[in-house]
């Protein structure tokens, strides 16, 4: 059986290896979440003037430490296009709708990836893992992927609703807040939640691990236990 300790260990490790891996990916999240903060506390302008600061000190930062700043970019470059919507619509909310737009795209192309069978989250398994793609087409293990996509979708497209519904009725505060919190914490909550009940699901659809897989080993196999 495995300890309770090792479990948290290896979920650490999953977690870092796929999300956290970069430190830069921080990069294209700080401007947003200084956004929120000064637009509670002191209102729009102050608020633009303060991701749009942040963003490009952060891309100076990298560029002068010959570090990698494509994601450092990629936070100025969203923190420009909200920060125009916003001035352009003369409303706090306009800031957020880059990311409900993403996030909304996010949701529909969940769904879509599992009608077409080829979910998403198989995707960015293979992007960041480079496992056979193969593997993941395989009728004992794309269940699990599927399953775990259509959770995505329900959060993304959950996200999306409510936002939009904020955003209608004009509540900027409440919109923030909802960023926030329905941002980067809820989103490791998903990843969290994706590996623990993906690493489940693969156990009991009782397919090949990635390593059987690619040794091309008849069943019974032992199955996935590490790695999603």
């Amino acid at each position: 059986m495995i300890s309770k300790h090792s479990k948290l260990s290896e979920l650490r490790e999953e977690f870092r290896k796929v999300v956290t891996g970069r430190r830069s990916w921080g990069d294209a999240l700080v401007p947003p979440l200084v956004f929120v903060l000064i637009n509670l506390a002191f209102g729009i302008w102050p608020a633009i003037a303060a991701a749009l600061g942040v963003a490009l000190l952060t891309t100076a930062i990298r560029v002068i430490r010959k570090q990698t700043f494509r994601y450092a970019l990629g936070g100025l470059g969203g923190a420009v296009a909200a920060s125009l919507l916003a001035i352009g619509l003369s409303r706090g909310e306009g800031y957020f709708l880059p990311g409900m737009i993403r996030g909304g795209g996010i949701a529909l192309l969940c769904l879509f990836s599992v009608l077409v069978r080829r979910p998403l989250v198989a995707w960015t398994s293979f992007i960041a893992r480079r496992w056979p793609m193969g593997w993941y087409w395989h009728p004992k293990v794309r269940p699990a992927y599927s399953e775990v996509t259509l959770l995505w979708f329900v959060f993304f497209g959950g996200r999306f609703v409510l936002q939009y519904l904020l955003f209608q009725r004009g509540a900027a505060l409440a919109l923030s807040s909802t960023s926030l919190v329905l941002g980067w914490p809820a989103i490791a909550l998903l990843l969290i939640g994706t590996y623990l009940y993906g690493i489940w699901r693969l156990r009991h659809l009782g397919g090949p691990s990635v390593q059987e897989y690619r040794d091309d080993l008849p069943p019974p196999w032992e199955g996935q236990a590490k790695g999603f």
